[in-house]
């Protein structure tokens, strides 16, 4: 199905991520690249950013905010990599891993480190 793909992102190096690959599909509708596909992390990663259905909230998969048909799936794999290591405070999508790493980094760390291992 040319429509869904599945790939990898690999957690940066020298980050709390770093190790770990981390499962994403990418599903396409007819309309790409006028509007984004969707991202969703399979199993469901413990991030801020990260919904309770796996879907990646990251402004340039937003046709609302970012998103223009210019962007390269090359792009929108650097940029997830990028914010797994780098949360968006103003844009959570989940609570816990949200307030963990606002309140808490170091509790944050620690599952981040078993999402890694």
């Amino acid at each position: 199905n040319l429509m869904k793909w599945q790939t990898g992102i690999p957690g940066k190096p020298s980050t709390d991520w770093e190790g770990g690959l981390y499962k994403l599909t990418i599903l396409f509708t007819e309309e790409y690249p006028n509007k984004p596909p969707k991202c969703q992390f399979t199993p469901v990663l413990f991030h801020p950013n990260v919904y309770p259905s796996g879907t990646v909230c990251l402004s340039i998969l937003s046709e609302d905010k970012d998103w223009t048909p210019t962007i390269t799936v090359r792009q929108i794999l650097i940029g997830i990599q990028d914010l797994l290591s780098n949360p968006n405070n103003l844009d959570p999508a989940q609570r816990e891993p949200y307030e963990l790493f606002k309140h808490n980094k170091n509790a944050y760390r620690q599952r981040v480190l078993q999402e890694a291992a």
